[in-house]
């Protein structure tokens, strides 16, 4: 190789340089031309992008027994969403006339809750809402208001200004109703570019498939996977457990007694078209169940979509478990229907054969924790939508919670109460003798109520007027204590008053000289149980729990605690908390417990269970007369027992309430099978499933 001399070398460094500046200087003209020449050009195409936030639904936290087995859980189901964004300037009432065709074609039902009837043969439409129904009312009197109409306008009135609005001119009335109906719940849901609509939900295969297949004539339309609430069994605790459901116009924009408008779901980052907690626990414990929802962004730029992107991923609600214990509650549902079927099958008229709905309630003693809850009849929550129109006009009104809000005269079951009325205010100790022949005399001759149990001797104590129910002694020691110190103890132990219970409660009543029906006669009629005395079975419930306890109350609870849906941690556990403690220094619990045990032992199918029983019982009047003889007047009872077990260290209390139920001795047989169930019926389906863990 021939060296270079130098001049070869300056004149190549020349032009390397050269061309370095050329390179530069393109360069330059080319920044130059961005920058001042072509520069309001790309700052319009750079303002035009723009990135549309969308929500993304988190799945909903389950709620479990304290297994961990699913009472309340999710599923997989479609929904047809409507993207403004995605739909350009498509014509929307095609859009819509072809997704309800392939809809009805399926046989499926679309987003529509405008309340005016599809035309009749002349072309006139009609207004479908339920008189007297206040929530359809107000709906359709928003309605009128937001299209300018008086509110006597009629329905041909407002669907002429709804076809206006919508362009519909050119459609068949029936079609004008069916697109103007969605166009108007896409008003409602606020559709807009940041928030889609949904069209139907819980599509099928073969919709699924049409839409595939017609997806190049559908732009902007979706099937979009979402979660559904499921229920393992729908039977189990449908009262307590509740229902969701999409948020009404009402919940969505509350006007308030001045006029002032607020949207207090959409400002807690709820979308109009989101389901909400509507009932229940499913209402109660929204704020954990409802989790937090993600995002879906997607950027458009020169009118095109440039990308979808995911932006912020939803984390599932919290998972609400329960003090239930699944199995059990399946066993106490079996035995209150059969014992209600029984009595009619067994029991003579006005003895129990009327007998047709009733409810359980048992509670952990040493937590007040519920255990069972159990209510006939009842549904199931599964065909709660369904078959909502049937529930709620059978006459047996399967939709009442009876065991919460349910209100029942207790009858004799309310005798502990004023046993330990009299005995802890010193009106009279256990051995202290009541004489009763039958009668009490107190206000004779102006009244004279009666009791119809017998007494050897006529001598009776606390022991044996608990063990035989009797009135007299009762009507006595009620007198003397007063209205006011029998109803601050039932007050204490639990009677008229709130439980704490999560799930809203009756609170009940007791017998008040402020009652509008009062009379001295209340005074001894509330102290066997009647009067205007009426509790809810959960109050009976934690009644006998507080007893057996000695007087220590606990806040009745259904729930156990919160776990982490992902992990399965337990972040928060409900400790038992006590509401109440009587002080007792003379025995008066041990000896009320002792007088409910005597009357146990008493009753023939209670004597002989291998656990000790201490029990009540209650026939209490109710206010139906079944014959009248000689002036005299014969009402229907029901049936009320209390109690807990066993005796000598009591671990769970039972109230049992049957409507018509004749007698409280008529619930005994259903006492023992729920005891049963606890102790004895015992089966591998009462212990967790093999993915479950203990969790309370």
């Amino acid at each position: 190789m021939i060296p270079l001399n130098d001049k070869q070398v300056r004149n190549r460094i020349y032009i390397l340089i050269g061309f370095l500046c050329v390179v530069l200087c393109a360069f330059l003209l080319r920044l130059v031309q961005w920058q001042l020449i072509d520069g309001d050009e790309y700052l319009s195409h750079a303002e035009s992008t723009s990135t549309y936030s969308f929500s993304a639904t988190a799945a909903r936290g389950e709620i479990v027994d304290c297994y961990g087995r699913s009472l309340a859980t999710n599923e997989t189901v479609y929904q047809i969403e409507l993207n403004q964004l995605m739909m350009g300037d498509t014509d929307l009432n095609e859009i819509i006339r072809q997704l309800i065709e392939i809809l009805e074609a399926s046989g499926e039902e679309w987003n529509d809750t405008m309340l005016i009837s599809e035309p009749d043969e002349n072309g006139h439409y009609e207004f479908t809402n339920e008189p007297g129904n206040e929530s359809q009312e107000a709906r359709l009197a928003a309605l009128k208001d937001s299209l300018g109409k008086q509110q006597y306008g009629t329905a041909d009135q407002v669907m002429a200004v709804l076809v206006e609005k919508y362009g519909l001119e050119d459609y068949e009335p029936l079609w004008q109703r069916r697109i103007a109906g969605v166009r108007y719940q896409m008003t409602l849901e606020e559709f807009s570019v940041r928030n889609n609509f949904v069209f139907a939900t819980d599509i099928g295969s073969v919709t699924m498939a049409t839409i595939k297949e017609r997806s190049m004539n559908l732009p902007g339309v979706q099937v979009i996977g979402t979660s559904r609430r499921n229920y393992p069994d729908g039977t189990i605790l449908p009262h307590i457990l509740g229902s969701v459901g999409s948020i009404t116009a009402e919940q969505w924009r509350v006007e308030d007694e001045d006029g002032n408008v607020s949207y207090p779901l959409r400002d807690a980052g709820y979308n109009m078209n989101d389901l909400i907690g509507q009932s229940g626990l499913e209402k109660v414990y929204e704020e954990e169940l409802r989790g937090t929802d993600g995002t879906t962004e997607i950027v458009v730029g020169d009118g095109e979509i440039q990308e979808i992107r995911t932006g912020v991923t939803p984390t599932p609600g919290k998972t609400v478990m329960l003090t239930i214990n699944r199995e059990f509650q399946k066993r106490v549902d079996e035995a209150l229907e059969r014992n209600i079927l029984t009595l009619q099958q067994t029991k003579a008229e006005n003895a129990g054969k009327e007998c047709n709905a009733g409810a359980v309630v048992v509670i952990d003693v040493d937590t007040g924790g519920l255990l069972a809850v159990s209510n006939y009849p009842s549904y199931d929550l599964n065909l709660y939508r369904s078959n909502y129109s049937d529930y709620a006009s059978d006459p047996a009104l399967p939709l009442i919670n009876r065991a919460f809000t349910g209100q029942y005269a207790p009858g004799s079951a309310y005798k502990p109460s004023v046993a330990l009325t009299g005995l802890l205010n010193g009106i009279v100790s256990p051995s202290d003798i009541i004489e009763c022949n039958g009668t009490y005399t107190y206000y004779a001759p102006s009244y004279t109520p009666r009791c119809q149990h017998y007494h050897p001797g006529n001598k009776v104590d606390l022991y044996t007027a608990l063990q035989h129910s009797c009135n007299v002694y009762f009507y006595d020691v009620g007198r003397r204590a007063g209205l006011a110190a029998c109803a601050d103890m039932a007050n204490r132990l639990g009677l008229g008053v709130a439980t704490g219970v999560e799930v809203g409660e009756s609170l009940g009543h007791l017998t008040s000289t402020g009652d509008e029906n009062y009379t001295v006669g209340l005074d001894v009629q509330s102290a066997i149980g009647q009067g205007n005395n009426a509790f809810t079975p959960v109050q009976l419930t934690t009644y006998a729990a507080t007893i057996a306890n000695g007087g220590t109350r606990y806040k009745t609870h259904l729930v156990s605690g919160l776990m982490d849906t992902n992990t399965g941690e337990v972040i928060e556990t409900v400790e038992p908390v006590v509401e109440d403690q009587i002080e007792d220094n003379i025995g008066a619990f041990e000896a009320v417990k002792d007088g409910m045990v005597l009357m146990a032992q008493g009753n023939s199918t209670l004597r002989n269970y291998p656990l000790t029983i201490a029990a009540k019982t209650g026939s209490p009047q109710r206010s139906e007369v079944y014959k009248v003889v000689n002036g005299t007047r014969y009402y229907y009872c029901n049936g009320v027992m209390i109690g807990f077990c066993p005796a000598e260290d009591p671990e769970i209390a039972v109230a049992i309430v049957l409507e018509y139920g004749g007698s409280g001795s008529n619930a005994s047989q259903l006492m023992v099978d729920v005891l049963n169930a606890y102790y004895f019926d015992r089966t591998s389906s009462f212990e967790p499933d093999p993915e479950g863990e203990l969790l309370s």
